[in-house]
């Protein structure tokens, strides 16, 4: 983490450099409260609860759901998180979403804990982690998916009606999913990092999780669509299995310091890609992008010297990444696309879920610059500093936030204008708490669904799916392209809201100096 108060490996000199073009950035640009962006996407993850809510929830139109997931198969699948604007629990997905907000614990608790949101993110990750905990039944056995797309998509209701199916699917030897395991592992070992001090015993246990699952997924290898045939057409794994192992072992690393997981990184790095893909994409699916920017940071500690040529290999491709958010790689497909507007353009669907994910490895690759001797990375279109980064993180939040050409937040319920029709159930339908009356399956698409009013409720702190590729966004409840957020979308978030919001205030209290 960087703390802009201390600099032990960078000389005095261009340590004050750093701060002047820190104050240029802030100061010379739109800036938004990013205090209140922290707060409220921390929120959205209360919107997402499933199972049996606590008495501090904030998100009062939600009430309980989903208390009976599992019983048909004799096992408790209550809780966890609902990925989107439906009622199904993908496994994959979830995970996913956990290892980023605790990444962001990681990387920016300090900042996190000084805007007074540490206790909620340390909350919104221990209701995924509680939940993987009760779908790990045994050590080769993970629970991945309640209920299906199906029949789920047949029906438009609020969670606490839900007649749907909640047929739960699982992976086992004779059914394997190392994706899903590796996911799994990677989230509860990096959880278990953010729980070391303040919970140790529950750090121990979820690190005893994370490393079952990943011998079992190393062990009994295969793709969980493969295995768990609902699955997809929601969240198909396309990279295979390879990057979630890998991810899983840098993530295990960290939080054991065992050698085994570092020489498996090291002996795998060729065979399962970790050296080999040039990626302009980090998500649920593909890892690739994280793994070498975790791996990039072995690299300014002297007792990984001796891997140093398998690690700056890792630390090429960190970087092709990088230099493809810059528009600097040689040709157009090996860059991100961009909209008019300037925001990163990867695909229609969803398309801010890249947006964030790739704004949170900038910043952190950014920190990773500062923090070493090199100060910059070469790209085949220039040199590229951690200020640059910093600033290109910036303007892709600061996009989000407003700062567009539509003028409007794709953060939900920030600002004077955000998007009113998330395709959202739960948000789009009378609130529990105020009509306990039944609304059946298709009763919800028959009063709601199709209605132009706004939603009446917001979900606070969801990231939708964002504009398309010429900065156009429809709101409107049908269009769920760009109108459905996602878990996973607003995750990387809370790491770069806490940083900037750290920046702008160090900013003002200096200048008032």
């Amino acid at each position: 983490m960087m703390k802009i108060t201390t600099t032990l490996s960078i000389s005095h000199h261009y340590f004050l450099l750093f701060i002047i073009s820190i104050f240029s950035i802030i100061s010379s640009t739109t800036s938004h409260n990013y205090s209140d962006a922290l707060t409220k996407s921390l929120i959205y993850f209360e919107a997402q609860r499933s199972g049996r809510l606590p008495y501090n929830q904030r998100i009062t139109w939600r009430d309980n759901s989903g208390l009976t997931d599992g019983l048909e198969q004799g096992v408790d699948l209550v809780g966890g998180y609902y990925d989107a604007g439906d009622h199904v629990k993908f496994g994959l997905p979830m995970a996913f979403t956990v290892t980023m907000l605790s990444w962001s614990v990681i990387e920016y608790g300090y900042y996190i804990a000084g805007a007074g949101e540490l206790e909620h993110a340390m909350e919104a990750i221990k209701w995924g982690t509680d939940y993987f905990i009760k779908a790990h039944t045994s050590p080769n056995v993970l629970w991945a998916e309640v209920g299906d797309g199906y029949t789920d998509h047949y029906c438009w209701q609020r969670p606490e009606d839900m007649t749907t199916s909640r047929q739960a699917y699982k992976i086992d030897e004779n059914n394997p999913g190392s994706d899903l395991a590796g996911e799994t592992a990677a989230a509860m070992a990096a959880a278990s990092i953010v729980f070391r001090k303040t919970n140790p015993h529950y750090s121990h246990l979820l690190l005893h999780h994370a490393q079952q699952l990943f011998e079992f997924g190393d062990k009994y290898r295969g793709k969980y669509d493969a295995s768990i045939e609902v699955v997809k057409n929601y969240y198909t794994s396309v990279s295979g299995y390879h990057d979630e192992l890998l991810w899983a072992a840098i993530w295990l690393y960290k939080a054991t310091d065992n050698k085994r997981y570092l020489t498996y990184m090291i002996e795998n790095a060729n065979l399962f890609g970790g050296v080999g893909w040039s990626i302009t994409e980090f998500s649920w699916d593909v890892k690739y992008a994280g793994i070498q920017v975790l791996v990039s940071q072995l690299l300014t500690e002297e007792k990984h010297t001796k891997y140093k040529t398998v690690l700056e290999q890792y630390q090429s491709k960190a970087e092709y990444y990088i230099c493809s958010c810059l528009n600097k790689n040689n040709g157009t497909k090996n860059n991100v696309g961009f909209t008019p507007g300037g925001l990163i353009y990867i695909r229609q669907w969803n398309n801010m879920q890249y947006v964030s994910s790739g704004s949170f490895l900038t910043m952190v690759y950014s920190d990773l610059l500062h923090n070493s001797d090199r100060r910059k990375i070469k790209c085949y279109g220039g040199d590229v500093t951690p200020q640059e980064l910093l600033q290109f993180s910036k303007s892709q939040v600061d996009y989000i936030l407003g700062s567009n050409p539509m003028n409007i937040s794709y953060l939900v319920g920030f600002g004077p204008k955000f998007p009113t029709r998330v395709h959202h159930r739960g948000a789009s339908i009378v609130s529990y708490r105020e009509n306990k009356g039944f609304i059946g399956c298709t009763q919800g698409y028959d009063n709601w669904y199709g209605s132009k009013d706004p939603n009446p409720n917001i979900v606070v702190g969801a990231l939708v799916g964002g504009p398309n590729h010429n900065d156009e966004f429809f709101d409107r409840r049908g269009n769920y392209m760009q109108t459905e957020a996602c878990t996973y979308n607003t995750a990387p978030l809370v790491g770069i809201f806490a940083k900037l919001n750290y920046l702008q205030n160090t900013i003002l209290h200096a200048s008032y100096k």
